[in-house]
């Protein structure tokens, strides 16, 4: 025969572990509560269902997203982004360094050198296509100076 002792302390035991499960199930009931925003058990199929869709949305927001990325990356390397001018006087007896070249290139060293030559008389301007940082035409020392360092 078990003792009033030993009964008193499984008693306990059961009491403490009821009082364990009830806190947990509490916290367990906030947390579903918190999740299921005010709805009822029932509809949490649909709102799983709406997480899925919205995961499926954001996926196919986040392709495009990086198709649209590519696409400026491609535009971008076209852009204009290796510029350098160059101040120079070609006449020593007029003054100022009034004459320039200008270097224009993109990503891969496509682009232009506009070079401005200023006398007394005139102003000249030229172009020179440049294609990878080269030109078919021969390119005077500044040309050249504006290019080296449009380059880097």
């Amino acid at each position: 025969m078990i003792d009033l002792n030993t009964l008193f302390i499984i008693t306990l035991g059961f009491i403490a572990l009821s009082i364990f499960a009830l806190v947990r199930l509490f916290i367990l009931d906030r947390r579903l509560t918190r999740l299921l925003a005010g709805k009822t058990a029932g509809d949490f199929e649909g709102l799983i269902n709406e997480f899925v869709k919205t995961a499926r949305r954001l996926d196919e927001r986040t392709r495009l997203i990086a198709q649209e990325i590519d696409q400026i990356n491609e535009r971008l390397a076209k852009a204009l982004q290796k510029i350098h001018t160059v101040r120079f006087n070609p006449f020593r007896d007029q003054g100022g360094n009034q004459s320039f070249v200008t270097c224009l290139m993109d990503e891969n060293g496509d682009g232009v050198i506009i070079s401005s030559l200023y006398s007394r008389d005139k102003v000249s301007v030229y172009a020179k296509p440049l294609k990878a940082g080269r030109s078919e035409y021969e390119l005077s020392g500044e040309e050249k100076e504006a290019v080296d360092k449009a380059l880097g």
